[in-house]
């Protein structure tokens, strides 16, 4: 059984793609990043969008599980513009490209985060995905309730520059790999790649990118370590046409080289959508948003640490379009998931943040 909330919604609104923020729970409190801007007008663009209004980040927070939600202020310095990590969808006049100068508007990180501390988090962000974007951190020591930075990913210098979603495997107190991602040669998003570091995040070194550049793009990395030690990173791909899929690679040598790991789902429908992975116990959860008729959210399992995946489940089919999912995924206590995406419904334009609360079987 499926039990669906929303965490945030508001006539005219457009609220979005937790996968490009964050979603953390210790135990039943859970706390979810996302990005609020405005409902547009139809002109034929994927997204229903108004690019003449910024793209805020909102946070919402639910202490029951994710059964009720209630919207917080998401009290970090956005570096450079009201914009997190969506100038991809506002005009030029409103994206952090344009005004952000690094070596100002970032600082290096002074008190090293504790990885295995439960209580601290990181949150990753970005001006574009094309060109040659510029990405940044934040630090909260609180669950959330404040937040240290921007962070400058210190050490890190690519050509195509840095696209950053929240994506980290803890290794040690001070040690983690970062999976982030960069543009191709030609400027066009993009290829997965894992930096590590060993000082708590004050600096972080290259280690090696994942599988070979496609026509597509390969983006949107999402990682969990298996009870076995190794890392497995889910990847959102795409080709040069509309299709979607995600692929896996698993490294047994905490980041340093990667092996393909197969395609555990071939199918995310129109444009695709990233993937969200969730440990639950003995078992994997592959969380994604499907963009073809029927809209919704989908599902695999995996029993074998990565090996091989289950038939899609269906958690939801209702949606009234393409523009939806982007999920996070965490798991409760009693071992339900919760997974937080962004969703639409029939005859409503607003674009709203929901949740879905289901058990496996």
């Amino acid at each position: 059984m499926v039990a669906h909330a929303e965490v945030y919604r508001r006539r005219g609104n457009f609220a979005g793609w937790p996968a490009n923020y964050g979603l953390w729970n210790w135990g039943n409190e859970i706390v979810c990043v996302f990005a609020i801007g405005r409902v547009g007008s139809p002109d034929g663009n994927f997204h229903l969008e108004d690019p003449c209004h910024p793209f805020k980040p909102a946070q919402a927070r639910s202490i029951d599980g994710g059964r009720t939600w209630k919207q917080e202020q998401f009290n970090a310095l956005v570096p450079a513009a009201e914009t997190l990590s969506a100038d991809e969808h506002v005009d030029e006049t409103l994206k952090a490209r344009k005004t952000i100068v690094p070596a100002q508007d970032l600082q290096p990180l002074v008190e090293p985060v504790d990885f295995l501390d439960a209580e601290v988090i990181i949150l990753a962000a970005r001006t574009g995905i094309v060109g040659r974007p510029t990405s940044w951190f934040y630090v909260s020591r609180d669950r959330a309730h404040s937040w240290e930075g921007p962070f400058k990913f210190n050490g890190l210098e690519l050509a195509g520059g840095i696209s950053a979603r929240t994506d980290i495997v803890a290794l040690d107190h001070h040690d983690a790999l970062f999976l982030l991602t960069t543009t191709k040669d030609d400027g066009t998003e993009g290829r997965v790649f894992c930096a590590r570091t060993s000082d708590g995040a004050r600096s972080f070194q290259f280690q090696t990118f994942l599988g070979k550049a496609q026509g597509g793009y390969a983006i949107m990395p999402a990682s969990a370590r298996l009870l076995d030690g190794a890392v497995l990173t889910l990847v959102r791909c795409n080709d040069k046409g509309r299709r979607g899929w995600i692929d896996a690679y698993k490294s047994i040598d905490k980041g340093r080289t990667w092996t393909f790991a197969g395609r555990p789902v071939i199918d995310t429908g129109f444009m695709g959508n990233p993937p969200a992975l969730a440990q639950a116990g003995s078992r994997l959860v592959l969380t994604y948003g499907y963009r073809s008729f029927p809209f919704g959210i989908r599902a695999v399992i995996s029993s074998d640490n990565g090996t091989s995946w289950t038939a899609p489940l269906i958690i939801r089919d209702d949606g009234g379009g393409p523009d939806l999912g982007y999920p996070r995924t965490v798991v409760r206590p009693d071992g339900k998931i919760v997974a937080v995406y962004y969703f639409n419904c029939p005859k409503t334009d607003e674009r709203f943040i929901a949740a879905s609360v289901f058990q496996l079987v």
